[in-house]
């Protein structure tokens, strides 16, 4: 589950493991824009980096719109603004998604390549927050990588690793 600034702050044992490189860094919440936009990694997990950058900074524009007050929507702003030109160009084009359903490519760095479709459920009684469910097409190689990865996230999980799962 994320908020209307990307920050993750709930996910199963698959989510972080297929999130693994958002939760290295140690700052809290996991953000996936600053991910995208400040993390080298990102344009590896994303082989379409430039789509994933734009739906990024369209759904933070979105939140601006919805919630023009939020400090920490600012300061995210400011920080990505500050360190990315790629961010500072796209925020500056203003273009708002809702980012609801679809298919997206990304390459993880434990199972290769998949390509999965989504939908983002929104939260009718928390405004903001949004429930994103990513499925493979059955007998796909992307679900023979999604198993695979399930079962390295079950083999690396540990008790502290169980209890930040229902805190995040």
């Amino acid at each position: 589950m994320r908020n209307g600034r990307m920050d993750l702050l709930a996910a199963n044992r698959l989510a972080r493991a297929f999130y693994a490189d958002v939760y290295t860094d140690p700052q809290r919440p996991a953000n996936i824009a600053r991910f995208t936009f400040l993390d080298e990694k990102a344009h590896r997990f994303y082989p379409e980096w430039d789509l994933a950058a734009d739906v990024c900074v369209a759904i933070l524009r979105t939140e601006a719109g919805r919630d023009p007050h939020d400090k920490d929507l600012h300061d995210l702003v400011g920080e990505l603004s500050t360190r990315s030109n790629e961010f500072r160009r796209r925020w500056g084009a203003h273009n708002v998604r809702h980012h609801g359903t679809g298919a997206k490519n990304f390459r993880h760095h434990i199972v290769g390549d998949l390509t999965l479709a989504y939908e983002g459920l929104e939260m009718a009684a928390e405004p903001g927050l949004t429930l994103t469910i990513y499925t493979a097409e059955p007998g796909s190689p992307s679900e023979d990588a999604l198993r695979l990865l399930a079962s390295w996230a079950a083999s690396h999980e540990t008790d502290a690793d169980a209890q930040t799962v229902l805190t995040e």
